[in-house]
């Protein structure tokens, strides 16, 4: 029996050392690139859209809009601080879904994350991810013009915890909680990827994900709602997954539906959309990661 354990421990090792050696680089450095942005990037960031408001751009704002929400480095109760502030400057909602929604799904640090999973799904991620902020937009503007879709009554812009006068100084603090708040996820999405290797045949595996791609892409879509708790562990099983024969479709399906339904990022938005909105928030995103998976497959 302890030759068993000890064998098995060897394999497991085996698998764990080899994706964090391949996945550890796109770690550190998209969290050095994410606190670079957070501590000398935001304030443009935010500024550039503040400014939107100043062009009649009309539908076509929700494009910069959803882009400008994917380029910022704040986490959503960040972000809703920052949507109030714009609404009370008169921001349309649909301008504010955009960016929201293009908040939730990515960031720059996720994003150069999911450059381990190669070029085309990074690409895929992108642009999946910016069109969805664009649709939410859409939506907000067409379906609910003149009536609020947003309620941020009692949201203030939280003051900046990066106060140190020295910038640098502000980056290394920035990165080590940024470190602190990823470390274990990142390590037990290592782990589980190992594990995944180990145990799980790639024939049953394949027959899940490949067989049936309309299947799969709603299998994908689903256990994207309980098993997504942070970009950086799931990356690890991303790239594992797409190596036993999961489709780009069911993985661009996954990469929405999981932080569009992530704990955290729905305990802020209920507190702003209200049940009903909120009920329709999961729908769409259950609905767009579908069928954006669906036409990548068939693309």
């Amino acid at each position: 029996m302890a030759e068993i354990f000890r064998r098995e421990a060897v394999y497991l090792w085996y698998y764990f050392d080899m994706q964090f050696r391949q996945i550890a680089g796109y770690w550190v450095a998209g969290m050095l690139l994410g606190s670079g942005i957070s501590v000398f990037g935001r304030e443009r960031i935010h500024g550039l859209f503040a400014a939107l408001q100043g062009k009649k751009l009309g539908v076509l704002g929700v494009i910069p809009a959803s882009l400008i929400g994917i380029a910022s480095p704040l986490c959503m109760y960040g972000t809703i601080p920052i949507a109030a502030s714009f609404s009370e400057k008169g921001m349309e909602d649909d301008w504010l879904a955009a960016f929201m929604m293009g908040s939730i799904l990515l960031n720059p640090q996720l994003l150069f994350y999911s450059a381990a999973l190669g070029v085309p799904a990074l690409l895929i991620r992108f642009v999946s991810c910016f069109l969805c902020g664009v649709v939410a937009g859409l939506c907000v503007r067409y379906l609910y013009k003149g009536k609020g879709f947003f309620n941020f009554s009692g949201f203030k812009e939280r003051a900046n915890r990066d106060i140190d006068p020295n910038p640098w100084v502000r980056f290394l603090k920035n990165f080590g909680r940024n470190s602190k708040a990823t470390a274990l996820y990142f390590l037990t999405g290592v782990m589980l990827s190992a594990l995944f290797q180990r145990y799980v045949p790639q024939e049953a595996f394949a027959k899940l994900f490949s067989g049936n791609k309309g299947f799969g892409v709603l299998m994908a879509a689903t256990i994207g709602v309980p098993l997504y708790v942070c970009g950086g562990g799931t990356i690890p099983l991303l790239q594992t997954w797409l190596q036993k024969g999961m489709s780009m479709g069911s993985a661009a399906s996954f990469m929405i539906t999981g932080p569009a339904t992530k704990i955290t990022n729905l305990g802020a938005l209920k507190m702003v959309l209200g049940i009903k909105h909120y009920l329709l928030y999961l729908l769409f995103a259950l609905l767009f990661a579908f069928t954006s998976g669906l036409a990548v497959d068939l693309w």
